[in-house]
C-alpha cells in the first residue's frame, strides 16, 4: 500500500501498482533527442492558426489548418546524435472522416498521408505515432495537410518518445517527491542506469480535480521540474495516482466519464505514455468505485490511443482477494484492455516462506485470474500481469524484502516477461542512519541504491 501523504505509523505502508513502442529500423542507432514537448501553436504556420475554442489542449493553444490542402505545420527539433526514434502527434478530429497529414523531416516525406481518423469530438485527444530518422543537430519537420478537407487540430510534436529503450518503462521504481528526503531523480539515473520513474501520488483537492498530494498544482512547481530534468537526462515518467492515504479520485468523481477527465488533465499536463492506478483502502472496497475505476480507463484507453495503464492493487500470498478478482472481472467484462495487472506482495498478514517465493506465489495466482478473466494464453496472461514489491522491511514483523528476494522476482519476470516490476520505494533505497525512520531507508543493510539497480536489469 502507498501513502498519500506523510504518514504517522512507523513504516509507510504502500507500493505499487509493455510497452507499446513502435518498432525501430532495427539497422540504424536511435537518435539521442531528450523527451520534449514542442507545442504547436509555438511552431511556423501556413495556411493554419492557433486557436483556443475546444477544451483539452496543452500549452496556450492548438493549431487549426485552414479548410485547403497545402497548409503545413513547421517545427525545428533538435537532436544529440543521428539515429531514429518516433515521434507523438497529438491530434483531435471531431469528423469521422480521416484527415490526412505528410510528415517529413528536412525535406524528407517520411509518412505519406498518414491518417489522422476521427477522435470521436474536437474536445477528445488522441495521440499518433510517426518512426523517424534524424540528423544531429537541428531539423525541419513539416506535418502538411494533403486534402482539401485539412487536416485535424494539431496540439503538440513530442520527441523522443523511445529515448529509454525497448522494455525501459517495465522498470519504473515509484519515487515520492512529497516526503521522505526524496532523492534528486537525475542523481538516481547516473547512479543506476534507470531511465523510467513512478511519480506518486495524484489525488484529489476534495473535489474531482487531480493535484499532486491532493494540494501542489499539477504543472509549474518543484514536482513538473523534477520531471523536466528526468526527460532532460533522457528518461521518462509514469504517474500514479491513488494509494493508501488522502481524497481518491475515484470517490471524489461521481461519474465515470468524470474520472475519465480528471485522468485526462493529467495525461494533458505531462503528454503520458503510461498511467497507474494504485487502487487501495476504500476506493478498492467498494464494487461501484471499482467500476467507475474501470469505466474510466476504458474511456481514457480509447481517447488517448498507445496509452500504458497499469491497475495495482494488494494481494494475499495465493494472488488477488475477493475484491482483486472482482475488479478484473469487470475490467474483462467492460472490454478494458489493460496492459498491466498489478500486485502489492506485502502487508500479507502472514506468509510462508521467503517474501520472493511468497511474491512467486502471488503472482501465479495473479496471472490464474487475469487468464480466467480475460481468456487469455499463459503467455498473454504473464505479458498482462505485474508486481510492485517493497524493499527492506515492511510495517509486519515477520516481512524482510531482501536483495535476494529481488533476484527472485526478477528471474520469474525474464521468464514470463511480465509487464511490470517496480517497487516502493527510490526513497527508500539506503540503510537507515541514526535519526532516519522507515520512509527514508529500507531498515536493512545495504548500499545506496541495491533494489534499483537490480530492478533496472528487467527488459520487458
Amino acid at each position: 500500500m502507498h501513502p498519500a501523504a506523510p504518514p504517522r505509523r512507523i513504516v509507510a505502508v504502500f507500493a505499487g501498482l509493455s510497452c507499446l513502442l513502435l518498432p525501430l529500423l532495427a539497422h540504424l542507432p536511435k537518435a539521442s533527442a531528450a523527451t520534449a514537448a514542442y507545442e504547436a501553436e509555438n511552431a511556423s504556420l501556413y495556411r493554419a492558426a492557433v486557436a483556443t475554442n475546444h477544451t483539452g489542449f496543452t500549452g496556450t493553444g492548438f493549431v487549426d489548418y485552414t479548410n485547403v490542402a497545402g497548409g503545413y505545420i513547421e517545427w525545428t527539433v533538435d537532436a544529440d546524435t543521428a539515429g531514429s526514434t518516433t515521434f507523438d502527434l497529438r491530434y483531435a478530429n471531431g469528423t469521422t472522416t480521416n484527415r490526412p497529414l505528410d510528415i517529413s523531416v528536412n525535406g524528407v516525406t517520411v509518412a505519406a498521408g498518414k491518417a489522422f481518423n476521427g477522435t470521436g469530438s474536437w474536445d477528445s485527444w488522441a495521440t499518433a505515432q510517426v518512426a523517424v530518422t534524424l540528423k544531429a543537430g537541428a531539423n525541419t519537420v513539416r506535418a502538411t495537410a494533403t486534402t482539401a478537407n485539412d487536416g485535424p487540430n494539431i496540439d503538440s510534436l513530442t520527441t523522443g518518445t523511445t529515448a529509454a529503450g525497448p522494455g525501459a518503462m517495465a522498470a519504473a521504481p515509484y519515487e515520492y517527491l512529497g516526503w521522505g528526503n526524496p532523492q534528486k531523480p537525475t542523481d538516481v539515473m547516473a547512479a543506476t542506469g534507470v531511465k523510467w520513474f513512478t511519480l506518486a501520488f495524484i489525488l484529489s483537492d476534495g473535489t474531482c480535480n487531480p493535484k499532486w498530494d491532493g494540494d501542489r498544482a499539477l504543472t509549474g512547481g518543484s514536482d513538473q521540474a523534477a520531471i523536466n530534468s528526468i526527460r532532460a537526462a533522457g528518461g521518462d515518467i509514469v504517474i500514479s495516482a491513488g494509494g493508501w492515504s488522502g481524497n481518491k479520485l475515484g470517490e471524489k468523481c461521481f461519474s465515470a466519464a468524470a474520472l475519465a477527465g480528471a485522468y485526462q488533465k493529467v495525461i494533458n499536463a505531462y503528454h503520458l505514455k503510461a498511467l497507474d492506478i494504485d487502487i487501495e483502502d476504500t476506493e478498492f472496497s467498494n464494487a461501484t468505485v471499482r467500476q467507475r475505476v474501470v469505466d474510466a480507463l476504458k474511456i481514457v484507453k480509447n481517447d488517448n490511443p498507445g496509452i500504458v495503464t497499469y491497475v495495482t492493487m494488494g494481494t494475499t500470498p495465493t494472488g488477488p482477494d475477493a475484491n482483486g478478482k472482482d475488479l478484473i472481472k469487470r475490467g474483462a467484462a467492460a472490454g478494458l484492455a489493460n496492459d498491466g495487472w498489478v500486485i502489492m506482495p506485502f502487508d500479507f498478514g502472514g506468509h510462508t516462506g521467503t517474501m520472493g517465493s511468497a511474491t512467486v506465489g502471488a503472482l501465479d495466482g495473479l496471472k490464474a485470474a487475469v487468464k480466467s478473466a480475460y481468456g487469455y494464453s499463459d503467455d498473454a496472461a504473464y505479458r498482462h500481469i505485474g508486481v510492485s514489491s517493497m524493499n527492506g522491511k515492511t510495517d509486519e514483523s515477520d516481512e524482510t524484502v531482501t536483495t535476494t528476494d529481488f533476484r527472485t522476482i526478477l528471474g520469474y519476470a525474464q521468464q514470463h516477461h511480465i509487464a511490470r516490476f517496480a517497487f516502493w520505494s527510490v526513497n527508500r533505497d539506503r540503510a537507515c542512519g541514526l535519526g532516519n525512520d522507515a520512509d527514508t531507508c529500507s531498515g536493512v543493510s545495504q548500499s545506496p541504491y541495491d533494489f534499483t539497480k537490480i530492478v533496472v536489469q528487467y527488459k520487458g
